[in-house]
């Protein structure tokens, strides 16, 4: 114990306090009073002092540290961050689960949340990513559907993995994400241990007015570590918080985590007629068409000195996007770019960009005023524009928009543009033959059998096994036998066409 005088308690008003332990009440007997203002803000505060949590991503954990430009990229964009190799901006990193809520095991099959903040000086840059390259879907519009389907069951709260079947069989373009979450690296050793990825196509624009499609790669320099399915259960049952445990605790001992950024760079031209849809989010850009070229490194080295201010009040968007860094036509990410502001406009308040963890590092000129919680304002600069009292103004020249052509022009809801080699089970099978090893491919077979044996109708298991022979045909046989089934096709005629329906 400190022989230093500790300081003097008080009212969130800085009011010194008259008693840590004891409420005012009308003898030491009687009741406690309602003047009694310290007990009764205490009582208010405890009693809110949980934000909603959030909808995807609830539980997680994060660290500071900082992104340092290894590679000279001002050919591709004029973003500051990337404009001199040695360059370091600071940054803040939130890594989470998808599926489950807070106080969920981490070790649980999950993808897991990779998003990162820059404090660039041009404002802020997120990259909300996960640790996998592709996703589930391809359409915002399926979004709250699949999350859905991951979540509780209305009628009795229980996670269903028939349900989460349901979803992926009659979506086929799931496949090569679920293919990847079935694996073992659905279940990571722990956060430091896995590779980030922007997973979107993202564009960039040089001072000379030329685009690019970009992918951003986040590989990880402590090297690739899987739990076994067997392993992840039982360190969920040994300690629920044992990722957030392990960063925190590496970071107290002096052991920085760091990932090697690469990105793959697409000559903007390249997507008209690229083999197949390259903004779709269901496939990778093959590394023999755009190799992966190492443009930075990562480095977290600091933790939090509060958990609830710097990693539960962490805002994250898509939509943070400094000049030289722009959107792609990935429908996915369009939707993401609205809703994932407009979730912390619910979850944490109208002027959650204050919170000091999300604050950009350079002066806000915005017109936005008032709301709960505002504290930065403008003082006595104009509320609206235009306005010719000096007001900011803004500056096309040094926008983030980077703008491409939109062909056809007729409102309707459509589905990607066909290219010859848009096919969903093609990525996924090539994945299982010419990646995996023999001991990873008989991992995803024992783990797609386990999470398909557990409450999951001889029905479903059907459409399981017809799912796993379009990835290949050799998988779905063995999926068959693991599962003690007779064959990946019989029953499935029915499941078949109607997967080919929503294809």
């Amino acid at each position: 114990m400190s022989a230093e005088k500790p300081p003097i308690t008080t009212t969130d008003s800085g009011i010194p306090a008259s008693s840590d332990e004891f409420s005012l009440t009308a003898g030491p007997g009687g009741p406690t009073v309602l003047h009694d203002h310290y007990l009764v803000q205490k009582m208010q505060h405890f009693n809110r002092e949980r934000v909603p949590e959030r909808v995807v991503h609830a539980k997680g954990g994060g660290a500071h540290g900082f992104f340092e430009v290894t590679a000279d990229l001002t050919q591709y964009t004029k973003a500051s961050f990337l404009g001199q190799v040695g360059k370091r901006t600071p940054a803040f990193v939130r890594f989470s689960t998808v599926a489950g809520e807070q106080g969920h095991p981490d070790t649980v099959r999950d993808p897991r949340g990779f998003a990162l903040k820059l404090y660039t000086d041009e404002g802020n840059f997120d990259l909300v990513g996960n640790n996998t390259p592709v996703f589930f879907i391809r359409d915002a519009s399926k979004f709250s559907d699949f999350i859905h389907s991951q979540k509780r069951m209305p009628e009795s709260g229980l996670r269903s993995n028939e349900m989460q079947w349901d979803f992926w069989t009659l979506s086929p373009e799931s496949a090569h994400q679920v293919t990847i979450l079935m694996s073992d690296r659905g279940t990571p050793r722990t956060w430091r241990h896995m590779h980030g990825f922007g997973s979107h196509t993202f564009s960039w624009i040089n001072s000379d007015g030329r685009c690019f499609w970009v992918k951003y790669h986040l590989k990880t320099v402590q090297g690739i570590e899987c739990f076994s399915e067997s392993e992840a259960a039982a360190m969920a049952a040994e300690d629920a918080d044992f990722h957030r445990r392990d960063l925190y605790d590496s970071i107290a001992a002096g052991e920085a985590a760091e990932w090697r950024v690469e990105m793959q760079i697409m000559p903007f031209e390249d997507a008209a007629d690229y083999r197949f849809n390259p903004f779709d989010l269901t496939k990778v850009w093959p590394h023999s068409d755009y190799p992966q070229i190492e443009v930075g490194r990562l480095v977290l080295d600091r933790n939090p000195e509060n958990f609830f201010a710097e990693v539960e009040q962490a805002g994250f968007s898509p939509a943070n996007l400094v000049p030289g860094t722009g959107l792609s036509p990935d429908k996915m990410l369009m939707g993401r770019v609205f809703s994932y502001h407009d979730t912390h406009l619910h979850r944490i308040g109208a002027n959650y960009e204050q919170l000091p963890i999300n604050s950009p590092k350079v002066p806000v000129h915005s017109y936005n005023q008032d709301a709960a919680m505002a504290y930065h304002h403008s003082g006595t600069q104009p509320v609206y524009a235009p306005n010719s009292r000096g007001g900011p103004q803004a500056d096309p020249a040094r926008g983030a928009d980077l703008p491409w052509s939109v062909a056809g022009g007729e409102l309707g809801r459509y589905a990607y543009d066909k290219h010859a080699e848009d096919d969903d089970f093609g990525q996924a099978g090539a994945l299982y033959r010419d990646v995996m090893t023999d001991g990873e491919r008989q991992a995803l077979v024992s783990n797609i059998a386990s999470h398909a044996s557990a409450g999951v109708s001889a029905e479903m298991q059907q459409r399981v096994l017809h799912y796993w022979s379009s990835v290949d045909a050799d998988l779905g046989a063995r999926v068959a036998q693991a599962l003690g089934l007779a064959g990946a096709t019989n029953g499935a005629a029915a499941t078949a066409a109607t997967a080919g329906t929503v294809a």
